[in-house]
């Protein structure tokens, strides 16, 4: 049996929050990995275990916009009472969003305003980082007693985007355990579903720069891409008919659907020249009832049938990230992360709902790879402005994460 179990200690997380922030990773481009696996290593050295580090090669994710090396971590603590017990694979994604416009408050440094704490990272998803130190320094303090799970952490590169986040390249490369606990999830009573599929879609139109007081003597990329843009659009309505039976979060209104955005566009550089390139980016979320190749096909079909018979002089589409769907997974682990999360919650188990998401993981990668069952948690809530200006988590949000944490790795009374 464990001694009782230490509250959270807030002040340590915060202290560790505060340095994960200020050790940025936005991608793109992603170049900070090494040196947040260097204050990863640092901060949970005190577990004593194994370190290793796993480097994704640069001919599987380079791309556009990306720089430096992509270090993924796995970690295995020595906590007490766990030698020869199954294994648990809990995951973070170290990357964030870029900072972005619209901040009140410096983005890369924690600030703590009346228990909500703002920073980049902060519930997407460095948090769950210091809510899980927190819960395994509670349970090493407490004595050897009865875990139930030994804690495998894995640190992965490139969620927010790319075509190889480090989780597929550890599924694809390394045997993990059959029990995976993605934290980079909800902070609600929430029972995981699934999700739907994602690509990034990169569309360059090549045309010839010229003075914009002689347009002739240019092919004006960016007026060329204004029909590609607008036939997309009606592709638009068309995808987002689509249904899933994927079931839909509660606040949603109606069955959840395929989406098709287009999620940025660049051409030129001033008034005074025609622009000679245009590239913009599509965002296509796809169902499990869709297939992958059909989806590209139908999104370059769109695409040709106003390029190929256009002034440009060239044009292509990449695929530059690639998210696949998650379904069914359900396993032997779902209930008793359940219980752990109502317990510390302090809610019945009947308030856990199950549903899916219009959002996708990397997760779909693992599930390609052939491991099926995952648990989904963690510090997201729809108002805490996750990949936009003044994201934050709060205190009582990392306390409950680490009593579930806790809760699910051991039996404590």
């Amino acid at each position: 049996m464990f001694d009782d179990l230490p509250a959270p200690d807030v002040q340590s997380m915060m202290a560790a929050l505060s340095r994960l922030v200020a050790c940025a990773t936005p991608m793109p481009p992603g170049d900070g990995y090494g040196a947040f696996a260097d204050l990863i290593e640092t901060q949970f050295a005190t577990f004593g275990g194994t370190a290793t580090r796993v480097e994704v090669p640069t001919d599987l994710w380079h791309g556009p916009g990306l720089s430096g090396a992509r270090i993924n971590l796995l970690l295995t603590p020595d906590l007490p009472g766990t030698k020869g017990l199954p294994e648990a694979l809990i995951y973070f994604h170290t990357d964030t969003a870029p900072a972005g416009d619209g901040w009140s408050v410096p983005p890369f440094t924690v600030t703590n305003r009346n228990g909500k704490l703002l920073g980049r990272g902060t519930a997407d998803m460095k948090g769950t980082i210091v809510a899980v130190h927190d819960a395994l320094t509670r349970l090493s303090h407490s004595g050897a007693g009865n875990m139930v799970y030994r804690p495998v952490l894995a640190f992965c590169t490139d969620e927010e985007g790319g075509r190889y986040p480090g989780i597929r390249h550890l599924a694809e490369t390394t045997r993990l355990p059959d029990v995976l606990l993605n934290l980079n999830g909800s902070a609600e009573p929430r029972i995981w579903a699934g999700c739907v599929g994602s690509y990034d879609i990169t569309v360059t139109i090549t045309g010839l720069a010229s003075h914009s007081g002689e347009p002739q003597r240019g092919v004006n990329a960016a007026e060329i891409a204004l029909p590609v843009m607008l036939s997309l659009q009606d592709l638009k309505y068309e995808v987002e008919l689509r249904e899933t039976a994927l079931p839909a979060p509660p606040w949603v209104d109606g069955p959840l659907r395929a989406r098709l955005n287009i999620t940025a566009i660049h051409a030129g550089d001033k008034g005074s020249a025609i622009p000679g390139a245009c590239q913009f980016t599509i965002n296509r979320r796809y169902t499990a009832e869709e297939d992958e190749a059909a989806v590209l096909q139908e999104i370059r079909a769109t695409i040709a049938a106003q390029l190929d018979t256009s002034a440009a002089l060239d044009w292509q589409m990449q695929v530059t990230g690639h998210l696949p769907p998650v379904s069914d997974p359900d396993g032997s682990a779902t209930g008793r992360w359940t219980r752990a999360r109502a317990r510390a919650f302090d809610l019945p188990e009947s308030a856990f709902t199950r549903y899916g998401s219009g959002t996708s993981s990397d997760f779909g990668w693992v599930q390609k790879a052939g491991l099926r069952h995952m648990l989904l948690g963690g510090l997201s809530r729809p108002d805490r402005n996750v990949h936009a200006a003044d994201e934050f988590t709060t205190v009582q949000d990392l306390c409950e994460l680490s009593d579930a944490i806790a809760y699910f790795l051991a039996d404590i009374p």
